[in-house]
């Protein structure tokens, strides 16, 4: 068994993901989740600081979130605490569903009871096909800012119709980005 560094959990060996919480388990690749200091992360503290008094150093999905957060171009306002956004289902099984994304982390994928899955974004309903993965993509807030990571999944996940997101690589969001889950149509709203 593997435990997970995020949340404690105890997966198979083979697993790449934990299966309570999604976070990388892998040996020497530490996942942005998996740094108990960032989750306590206050708006004022840039995660390039928050990174670099760890242990371990600057850990390389940080300082990819890090450099995504600085290539931003300002498309994304930086307001702390109260910004918040939505994601509005434009093509698949129920077009104009709306989820909320209110906290921190938001995953996205298909309700699974059996094995204790239970997304913020409930594809369930909305995809008969089962292109969406139980554990799809995760959306992160941190310091204004939107990012998306995909979780492993089978189809993939894609932002404005670009590459397929590598997982574990976190991709900046802004306002009005078009986000292909399976074959399920997502638009990216902020609200501030």
């Amino acid at each position: 068994m593997i435990r997970c560094q995020s949340c404690g959990n105890a997966s198979p060996e083979s697993s790449r993901y934990c299966d309570e919480c999604g976070a990388r388990l892998s040996g020497n690749d530490v996942h942005a989740t998996d740094l108990p200091v960032e989750r306590h992360q206050t708006a004022e503290t840039p995660i390039a600081q928050v990174a670099s008094v760890t242990s371990v150093g600057v850990p390389p999905m940080v300082e990819r979130l890090g450099r995504s957060i600085s290539e931003s171009n300002g498309k994304t306002p930086d307001i702390s605490g109260s910004l918040r956004a939505t994601l509005v289902v434009e093509r698949g099984d129920a077009s104009g569903a709306e989820f909320a994304l209110d906290g921190v982390e938001s995953n996205i994928g298909r309700w699974d009871a059996d094995n204790g899955i239970f997304p913020d974004v409930d594809l369930d309903s909305h995809d008969q096909e089962a292109k969406v993965s139980r554990r799809h993509a995760r959306i992160i807030r941190r310091d204004g800012h939107f990012f998306i990571e995909d979780l492993g999944s089978t189809n993939g996940t894609y932002v404005n119709r670009g590459r397929r997101l590598l997982p574990g690589n976190p991709h900046s969001l802004v306002d009005g980005d078009e986000i292909i889950v399976g074959k399920t149509f997502l638009r990216f709203h902020v609200i501030s």
